[in-house]
Parts: structure tokens; C-alpha cells; sequence
């Protein structure tokens, strides 16, 4: 595919779609609840629609009329074992977070995914549910996908301290806790995303959070609720970093996700001396309008806590900090070699390729700032984050043409982002 290149100004303004985290959650919650739950704004990305299926598979009656997705729940003891295996796609959140729910279900499923899925390590929360009475089982060491698991109806609880920060680790062991005999305590690393521990109160449990500390007693059960998601924080990212560095831009983005634990991006944003403003703030719906305009930037360092805080961001980051005045240093990201690809490796291929000066480290990348970018050919490898920051970083470009292979997967979370960007050009 051949990209977009040597954009003069963006203008406009825009809906990203549904925030992905609370979209997969809202199907889970939804489908381990008693009674009807309704999803207004839902990411319907192939991600999604992964764990939709699978809860379909196992017996969940959810109903999309492109609008509005109605779950017609059977609780934590009504799912079904499937007649076939569960196909997660692309999706680490799917096969990790629905590894907690079976792992109180009385009967054996077997998970899989693409190439990519197939690649990344399930050990981490193979290795915790285990000590829970689990049978869980991958290949090879690390437990990789295909993932096969026979729950337990007599759950053991556990205390257990994250030896890395992942919501989505955390957020499989919060959904065995639940259905465990006992009190379970969780301790993160580092506190990430907190969807899960938010959506359970909505649900009409409880869970009890101090600090980087989870409590939660199993066998609560969950009611049926109207959830409405945000838009989402990481697919406004690409759009927040093309109204910086594009010439002569501003970019409106409307309903977008402010989750305390989400936010990162905002931080560094502000750091680098970016103009970004938030407005119409909802408190209770954690989310507002977000205005960024072309700004005269610097470099910065990203380090430590925040990180959690931006993990999905840091490929699109990365560009921004191309377009900085001296040098950003990213570290303590070593959880980015785990994601759809080696996001570290891969974004300082793809962008020095262009002309970017960036080295990769161990858990994070040096960048020399500022820089002028090129034409190259640079593929996805099959990775949605890489594919939408290459094509931000191709409006940049004043002199030859980028070449996208593999930009189907860009669908993965961001159906429409090509249409979104023609009408920021357009605008």
C-alpha cells in the first residue's frame, strides 16, 4: 500500500473508535453477568470481535445490530463448553483475560491464534494459575499459544506478586480470583490499566485496591449493566502526534478516554512542550475532548512508573520524539518485546529506514532528535501499532514514496483510520 506523504496542514475533527481495552472487557463482564447487558460505542475491530466469538462459542446469546451489542448473560456457571477450539486471532488481551474465566469452568478448551499470537509467551499466566489448581498447557517453555486449559470448579484463591506490569496478566488472575474459594491478593509491579478493578464495581462487585495491592473475595456475581465506552486513548495517540508534527495542523478529538491509568501519553506530551489542551472533562465517564495543534518540541526522558501508563503508545511516541529538538531516551519498556511483534526492534528498523537515528536498547530505544524522514518500503509484520505510525510518519515525508506491506492490520483496532485521515487532509 502506498502511503500518504508530504502533507502540507491537518484540520478537523473526529471520533476515534471505541477504547479496545474496555471493549473486550465490556463483552466479558457482559457475558459472566446475570441478565442483559448493552454496549453502546463498541470497538467492533478483529480484536473484539475475537472475544465476542469466543463467549458466542461457549453459549453467551450477544446480539450487534451495528449499534447497540445486547449480552444476554448466563453468569460465572452458565458458559458452555465450546464445540470446537476458541480462535483468538491477534489478540494477547482475548487469550490472556479468557484463560482467568475458564480457569474455573469444569471443562477443557484449547486456544489459538495467527502466526503472531502464536509467538508470544503465556507463562505468565500459566505459571499463577497453576499454583490455583489450573491445567494449563502451551508449547514449548514459555507456554505458547496453542493454549490448552481444563478449569477447576474448586479454585484454589492466591497471593501472588506480579513479577512483571501487565494488565492483561493481572486482569486474567482478577477473573480466576473470582470464581476461587477464598480471598485472593494480587501486588503489581507497577500499577497499569485499571479496566478491569472499574468495571468490576460497575458490575456490582467488589474489589478492594491500596496502592499497587488487589483484594477481591471469590464467588461474587456480577449484574447486568448499560456501558457506554470512550474512545480510545491509544487510536487518538496517531492523531495527537500528526497534530503536533505536521505543519500548520489542529485536530479536534471528541470523547476521548482520560482513565488515570491511560494517560501517559498526555504527560510526555506536555513535557516535550506539545500544545494539547482537554475540555469538556466527564468525570464520571473519564473522558473529554482533547485539541493538539503543531508545536515547537524537545527531547525528554520516558522512564520508570509512567511507562504502564503509555506501553501501546510508545511506538507512535517514538516518531514523536524524531520530530524533537535533541534526545528522548526511552527505557524500563522491555515489556514492548512481547507485544504483537518486538516493537522495540521493529520501530527502530522501520523509522530508521526513513532516516530516524534511533538505538535500541534492551528495554527501550535512544532517539536523536530532530530529523528529516525519507521514503522506504516498511512492512506491519502483521502488528496494527506499527502500521498506523507508519503512516503518520509518511506525512512527514518530503522526498520519495512509503510503500506499507501488510497494512491489512491496521484492522486489528482501527477499521476506519484510513478514512479518518483522509478527512483530517481534506479538512
Amino acid at each position: 500500500m502506498k502511503l500518504k506523504t508530504n502533507v502540507k496542514h491537518l484540520q478537523g475533527s473526529l471520533r476515534v473508535p471505541g477504547d479496545k481495552s474496555i471493549s473486550h472487557r465490556s463483552i466479558m463482564f457482559g457475558s459472566l453477568a446475570q441478565g442483559v447487558t448493552t454496549v453502546r460505542d463498541i470497538l467492533r475491530g478483529e480484536d473484539v470481535l475475537s472475544t465476542m466469538q469466543a463467549f458466542r462459542d461457549m453459549g453467551v446469546d450477544i446480539k450487534d445490530d451495528g449499534e447497540l451489542v445486547t449480552i444476554h448473560g448466563t453468569g460465572f456457571h452458565g458458559l458452555k463448553e465450546p464445540g470446537n477450539r476458541l480462535n483468538m486471532g491477534n489478540s494477547g488481551t482475548s487469550i490472556r483475560l479468557i484463560s482467568g474465566v475458564l480457569a474455573g469452568q469444569d471443562f477443557p478448551v484449547e486456544m489459538y491464534g495467527d502466526d503472531s499470537l502464536s509467538k508470544r509467551p503465556m507463562d505468565r499466566i500459566s505459571i499463577p494459575l497453576r499454583q490455583m489448581g489450573v491445567a494449563i498447557s502451551g508449547q514449548g517453555e514459555r507456554d505458547l499459544p496453542p493454549l490448552t486449559i481444563h478449569g477447576s470448579s474448586s479454585l484454589k484463591p492466591i497471593h501472588y506478586q506480579l513479577p512483571v506490569a501487565s494488565a492483561q496478566v493481572k486482569s486474567a488472575l482478577i477473573f480466576a480470583a473470582l470464581q476461587a474459594d477464598g480471598e485472593s491478593v494480587i501486588i503489581e509491579k507497577e500499577r497499569t490499566r485499571n479496566h478491569t478493578e472499574d468495571m468490576i464495581q460497575q458490575f456490582g462487585a467488589h474489589i478492594e485496591v491500596t496502592g499497587k495491592e488487589i483484594r477481591l473475595q471469590g464467588g461474587q456475581e456480577f449484574r447486568g449493566q448499560d456501558v457506554i465506552v470512550p474512545g480510545d486513548i491509544s487510536s487518538a495517540a496517531f492523531w495527537l502526534v500528526a497534530g503536533l508534527t505536521v505543519p500548520n495542523s489542529k485536530i479536534v478529538l471528541e470523547n476521548v478516554g482520560i482513565n488515570e491509568t491511560r494517560t501517559g501519553i498526555l504527560d510526555v506530551i506536555k513535557a516535550m512542550g506539545g500544545k494539547v489542551q482537554l475540555s469538556q472533562i466527564n468525570e464520571v465517564a473519564k473522558s473529554a475532548v482533547i485539541t493538539v495543534e503543531t508545536s515547537e518540541l524537545k527531547g525528554t526522558e520516558i522512564v520508570g512508573d509512567i511507562i504502564p501508563r503509555l506501553i501501546d503508545e510508545l511506538p507512535i511516541i517514538a516518531l514523536l520524539a524524531t520530530q524533537a529538538e535533541g534526545q528522548t531516551i526511552i527505557r524500563d519498556a522491555e515489556e514492548l518485546k512481547v507485544k504483537e511483534t518486538d516493537r522495540i526492534q521493529v520501530v527502530a528498523d522501520a523509522l530508521n529506514a526513513m532516516g530516524a537515528d534511533i538505538i535500541p536498547t534492551d528495554d527501550g530505544m535512544i532517539i536523536q532528535g530532530k530529523t528529516s524522514l525519507h521514503g522506504a518500503k516498511v512492512s506491519t509484520l502483521g502488528d496494527h501499532r506499527i502500521g498506523m505510525m507508519m503512516a503518520i510518519a509518511a506525512l512527514l515525508v518530503e522526498e520519495g514514496e512509503v510503500v506499507l506491506e501488510r497494512a491489512e492490520a491496521i484492522n486489528t483496532s482501527y477499521p476506519s483510520f484510513f478514512d479518518d485521515l483522509k478527512g483530517l487532509i481534506n479538512g
